[in-house]
């Protein structure tokens, strides 16, 4: 072959090599180029419909696209999470899951997905020790103070929870446990409406995360006494720790973070950890998270993955422990 057929065959492979590539990329347009819907599986006014909403808004500021938070509240958060296992995997239906997430498998006896397979993990956002509060009534200062009247008033108390499973409802299921109690469990549909049944006196005591009950002890219409962390938090300094107060070893954390549906593209679980985690340490953010409670994360989803295992194994066997076995 001559060197101009040579440089001829050359430049139509070139030019064959530039069209394939222009005619993939247009199939595979930027993402995202549409709303992406991000599937809150709780009732709104909690911990979780807080978080999304509150990346959600900045997250589509950054990409230029709208973020819309779409509240599923219903059976413990299956139906909500379901639809997203079952979600076209392509970045546009997200999941604002919490801890209760990885160990749904090991305390439900049947779920239409699988929590872990089903999902592919993005990155928590935040840590969250949670609040232990009572209702005014309750004539309880302290953990051991409250010990001790529910020791004198058992089966008078009831509790409150975001449905069983969830993780107010294991956190007092093993409070009960480690301070030989028993308090009535109340289920509802989310934290907002079991405190909101709280201030009515409907139920006297609950688990919750700061950033919700917040206004209310401020006020004076609930008693914040302890907090479930290992350590004190930052923004209520003051307030001891229930490990420190009377029950050595105690800890609850509750996480929150983004999942896909599994099989989304990876080069957009990638993009999407960025712009999280970005959102996550911004300035504003962190100081704002940070005063409400909360722990700043924004790990990858590997690390997420391993969190995810942990949770599954420490709590299944606290669970199974306690005889929790959820229909």
């Amino acid at each position: 072959m001559s060197i101009t057929a040579r440089r001829a065959a050359a430049f139509a492979a070139l030019v064959a090599s530039t069209a394939s590539f222009m005619t993939a990329h247009a199939a595979t347009p930027a993402y995202p180029d549409r709303p992406v819907r991000i599937i809150v599986p709780l009732a709104p006014g909690g911990g979780s419909d807080y978080t999304a909403r509150f990346i959600g808004a900045r997250l589509a500021e950054r990409v230029g696209q709208p973020v819309v938070v779409d509240n599923r509240p219903a059976a413990s958060g299956i139906v909500g999470t379901d639809l997203v296992a079952k979600a076209n995997p392509d970045g546009y239906t997200l999941l604002l899951a919490y801890s209760t997430h990885a160990q749904s498998a090991q305390l439900f006896n049947k779920l239409p997905y699988d929590p872990i397979k089903d999902f592919a993990p993005i990155t928590i956002v935040i840590l969250t020790p949670l609040t232990m509060q009572l209702h005014p009534s309750v004539p309880a200062k302290s953990v051991k103070e409250f010990i001790a009247y529910a020791k004198q008033n058992e089966g008078k108390l009831n509790y409150g929870s975001s449905g069983p499973g969830s993780s107010p409802h294991l956190t007092t299921e093993l409070f009960n446990s480690m301070a030989g109690i028993r308090m009535t469990h109340v289920p509802y549909k989310g934290v907002g409406q079991y405190i909101t049944a709280q201030l009515g006196n409907e139920i006297q005591f609950s688990f919750a995360n700061m950033f919700t009950t917040m206004p209310h002890w401020k006020a004076g219409r609930l008693r914040m006494i302890a907090t479930s962390g290992s350590k004190r938090l930052e923004a209520v300094p003051d307030v001891p720790t229930i490990a420190e107060s009377g029950i050595p070893g105690f800890e609850s954390v509750t996480w929150y973070g983004f999942m896909a549906p599994a099989k989304t593209p990876r080069p957009i679980v990638n993009k999407l950890h960025q712009e999280i985690r970005a959102i996550t340490f911004s300035p504003d953010v962190k100081k704002q998270f940070i005063e409400q409670g909360n722990e700043p994360l924004g790990d990858t989803p590997e690390e997420f993955a391993k969190t995810m295992k942990v949770d599954a194994d420490k709590w299944g066997a606290i669970g199974k422990k306690l005889g929790v076995r959820l229909d």
